[in-house]
């Protein structure tokens, strides 16, 4: 008798196994997803979150995405591929400043295909890390623009601020 439960309870243990939705073992994280294609955004939140992570981890605060700043970013972004050049910082920071952001600093840059190249190659470049670093920074805007004739493929604005 009882092994005649124990093959009842294996029986409908089984059955439950193959009426559960199957997952989707196979999709990547979106800071490994390729951006050298049309129609690809990088994902802002996921940004932010690695990002605040790399921060919080060195002492510093969180940051939130700002809407201006995303506007910003892909403006920029979309300028840099149709020149098929990255642009200057220094100019971008400018043009951000007059238009009523407080303490912006910019990493603009081409060539990285995926968020997590990006978040690395900025990491191991000192005037991009201090960008990362910012201690004044409490808000974020971050864009890529395609390019596909260009040997860049992808073009990038990251931009923080201070609360404004």
């Amino acid at each position: 008798m009882k092994r005649l439960i124990l093959i009842g309870l294996s029986t409908l243990a089984l059955a439950a196994c193959q009426s559960q939705p199957r997952v989707q073992q196979n999709r990547k994280p979106s800071f490994y997803a390729s951006l050298a294609q049309a129609g690809a955004e990088v994902d802002a939140a996921m940004a932010r979150d690695m990002i605040g992570a790399y921060r919080r981890n060195n002492g510093l605060g969180p940051l939130a995405v700002d809407p201006g700043l995303q506007a910003a970013a892909r403006a920029e972004a979309e300028a840099m591929a149709a020149a098929d050049r990255p642009s200057s910082a220094e100019a971008f920071k400018a043009r951000l400043a007059a238009a009523g952001f407080t303490a912006p600093a910019a990493n603009l840059s081409a060539g990285y295909h995926t968020l997590a190249e990006a978040f690395s190659g900025w990491r191991e470049s000192a005037p991009h890390n201090r960008v990362l670093l910012d201690p004044q920074a409490a808000r974020i805007g971050i864009a890529t623009a395609y390019a596909p004739n260009s040997k860049y493929k992808v073009y990038w604005a990251l931009v923080v601020a201070a609360k404004g």
